[in-house]
């Protein structure tokens, strides 16, 4: 049997990206550039939303006593382990589609594997989520390509929505000691050594959106997996829980 803190921690991390994530992208809702795109951010908005329900709840069972709404409402912003990326702020359509393809990639490439884990929820989770990031993926190259190879404008915003957010991809990869127990016991992939494989997908859009390319070995913030994050954190969870800690306890 797979060592349970272990196990717990790889779950609430890839629950927090996603809901965090899934937050973010929900900011776009009535907001987006035509009304085609504002039903389409906010369809991916909610299937990040529906994946961060699966692993919290799993989270929960893991840990015994604890549901999907204790995560997502009653922890501070410190006790939050997801990665730098996904907190960022959306900025302008560009920076929220490069987001968008650093993480869709990121998970692309970690579903592929975990939906070959020996652990059956996660197994079942990957085999679901993956179709949808599928989607995710194609809609934000799409996007970036037809951004980088537009006008002149579009072409600069979004190269430097690729340059601003690059910094804060090599978080995605972070692992700790117990991401070695589960990767030694066939539970998860080796995320870090799936680098190389999202750098190539990466590679692939930027390059057919005629922009260049970040230095793979380009300095990188950290701190995710210690509970550090950036600034945007606190203010995204403070507004995520604002009703829950005005009402604590409230049902619909």
């Amino acid at each position: 049997m797979s060592n349970n803190k272990a196990l717990l921690e790889f779950v609430l991390r890839h629950g927090d990206n996603n809901l965090i994530l899934g937050h973010r992208i929900s900011e776009w809702c009535s907001r987006g550039p035509f009304l085609e795109e504002d039903v389409a951010l906010t369809n991916i908005a909610l299937d990040h939303i529906g994946a961060a329900r699966m692993l919290l709840t799993y989270a929960g069972e893991l840990e015994g006593g604890k549901t999907e709404d204790d995560y997502a409402y009653l922890r501070t912003h410190e006790q939050f382990t997801n990665a730098l990326l996904v907190e960022q702020a959306n900025g302008d359509f560009g920076d929220t589609q490069a987001r968008q393809l650093f993480y869709s990639a990121f998970a692309y490439v970690v579903y592929t594997e975990l939906k070959d884990s020996k652990n059956e929820m996660l197994a079942a989770f990957a085999a679901k989520a993956i179709k949808e990031t599928m989607y995710h993926l194609r809609h934000c190259s799409e996007w970036v390509v037809r951004l980088g190879d537009g006008t002149e404008e579009s072409k600069q915003r979004m190269q430097k929505a690729i340059d601003n957010l690059w910094p804060y991809t090599g978080d995605l990869f972070a692992t700790t000691a117990n991401d070695a127990t589960l990767v030694r016991e066939g539970i998860i992939p080796d995320v870090a050594a799936l680098k190389p494989r999202w750098y190539d997908m990466v590679k692939e859009v930027v390059t057919r959106a005629t922009l260049t390319m970040p230095d793979a070995n380009a300095w990188m913030q950290s701190g995710s997996r210690e509970g550090r994050h950036t600034e945007h954190l606190s203010y995204l969870v403070a507004e995520m829980q604002a009703v829950t800690r005005v009402y604590p306890g409230a049902k619909w």
